[in-house]
């Protein structure tokens, strides 16, 4: 086995096993890490393709949030608020290739991602879905 394959194997394990707050930290570093490529491959210049790709995979985890968001809870349609804002940010990123939001909506994603790795501890009581 090389190292692709045990690399692609931890993660699987990394993910069947985790708990939902710990799935949404993963997105939110995911969401991160796509946004950064995309910097790194826009500065770089090397090619709108690698970009865009980067750019859809970000969009599509802020749509995945979304859609596992529970609206049942008055705190929801806040969250959404924000999520909305977020997919529209890096939609304009991507369709102008302009990182000139960038920095405001990785301090964002920063943020929540913090705040759900707080309440993906083990001694943190959350029983309520909202994602």
């Amino acid at each position: 086995m090389n190292y692709n394959n045990f690399r692609k194997e931890y993660l699987k394990q990394s993910v069947m096993t985790a708990s939902p707050a710990e799935l949404i930290v993963m997105l939110f570093e995911s969401c991160i890490k796509n946004l950064k490529l995309a910097e790194i491959c826009l500065n770089e210049r090397r090619g709108i393709e690698k970009t865009n790709e980067h750019f859809q995979k970000a969009q599509k985890i802020i749509m995945e949030l979304i859609n596992c968001l529970d609206t049942s809870f008055e705190i929801s349609n806040s969250i959404l608020e924000i999520y909305e804002f977020l997919l529209h940010s890096i939609r304009e990123m991507n369709i102008k290739k302009d990182l000139s939001q960038l920095p405001d909506v990785l301090e964002i994603l920063s943020s929540l991602r913090d705040t759900w790795e707080q309440i993906a501890r083990p001694n943190y009581n959350c029983s309520t879905k909202v994602c």
